[in-house]
């Protein structure tokens, strides 16, 4: 049985290194590559025909298989690469090109429409004496809930909202981290607004599990809800433009007390009532707050002494108010059709 099975590895090698030498294109090297090493192929049947071999001279059939497998692959190979280089050649010298035709233009980049409304807020709080700063996107409990006043049991701790790394790290929930930061290396007075990436666990047509904010940060002495409103009433003027009223309203969060959120006319019906703001005439934009005496507490600056305010907004909410776009799944999805609007 092994010595029949040997002839008919040396009678099908001399065949079909007979037939290699008959090859003049690509197609016919796939055509011979189907049918000594495809699926049902002649060396393919040889290879399943093993097991008919006393197991003492399976391997070296085996070994005169495989040795035959491995030579026709080589030969497949380069005889496919010879005639790829001799189509490409002859592609190249059949083609005529005329140097006198311009050149293709080269289409300018233009930032995101994320990077312009966060530019644009960036700029108007720059232009109140704000500074900027950026803080570390991955945090500790510490810096993104403790620090900021948040009970232990707090629902935003949960895994369903917060993105854990390891341990005691996690992706940061907001960017009010970095006011902690900022707090513990610099004395007040201070004005700044701190923009960038922030994560967590949602995603649907008006949540993304990554999105950007802009918060900011007011600590000196005298500050008082006065101040925060006309602050952050410039800044809607602003970025809507003159016309649309704003007006406050009582909430919570752990950071600031009291706490307020910020509504803005409708940008699509200017406060007539539409299905866009429920027929109410208003859209909500920013949280707001005095910020509590516990996070002055916890980065050592006297609350007896100073008071500040803190708040904050999502830019894609800005984004959406301000280009009139329902779906915020669209600044994510790269389609050029929606970016080359901006």
């Amino acid at each position: 049985m092994k010595d029949r099975i040997l002839k008919q590895i040396a009678d099908l090698k001399t065949e079909a290194l007979g037939e290699l030498k008959k090859m003049s294109d690509a197609k016919q090297v796939e055509v011979y590559r189907v049918k000594f090493l495809g699926k049902k192929g002649l060396v393919t049947s040889i290879l399943k025909s093993l097991g008919e071999i006393d197991s003492q001279d399976r391997p070296a059939v085996g070994r005169e298989i495989n040795i035959l497998k491995n030579l026709l692959e080589e030969e497949i190979f380069s005889l496919s690469q010879e005639f790829e280089k001799k189509a490409l050649e002859k592609d190249v010298s059949s083609t005529r090109i005329d140097v006198s035709l311009p050149g293709r233009g080269i289409k300018i980049g233009h930032r995101h429409p994320l990077r312009l409304v966060m530019d644009e807020i960036v700029g108007i709080f720059s232009d109140l004496s704000f500074s900027v700063h950026v803080g570390p996107e991955i945090e500790t409990d510490y810096y993104n809930f403790e620090a900021l006043n948040f009970p232990k049991d707090h629902p935003t701790r949960d895994m369903q909202d917060t993105f854990f790394v390891e341990g005691n790290f996690l992706l940061r929930t907001h960017t009010s981290p970095v006011q902690i930061h900022v707090m513990e290396s610099q004395k007040p007075p201070i004005f700044t607004v701190f923009p960038g990436a922030v994560y967590r666990r949602d995603n649907d047509i008006t949540h993304s599990p990554m999105f950007y904010q802009v918060e900011g940060l007011a600590v000196d002495s005298n500050i008082t809800m006065g101040d925060l409103k006309g602050v952050l009433s410039t800044f809607c003027h602003k970025i809507f433009g003159g016309k649309l009223g704003v007006r406050f309203r009582p909430s919570f969060f752990p950071f600031t007390e009291p706490s307020a959120e910020m509504d803005v006319q409708c940008v699509m019906c200017g406060g007539k009532g539409c299905r866009v703001c429920k027929m109410s005439g208003w859209l909500e934009i920013l949280g707001c707050g005095m910020v509590d005496p516990a996070v002055f507490k916890a980065v050592k600056i006297d609350s007896k002494k100073y008071s500040g305010f803190a708040f904050g907004m999502g830019v894609e909410r800005i984004a959406m108010l301000k280009y009139a776009i329902n779906d915020i799944r669209l600044f994510y999805e790269n389609d050029m059709r929606f970016l080359e609007q901006f």
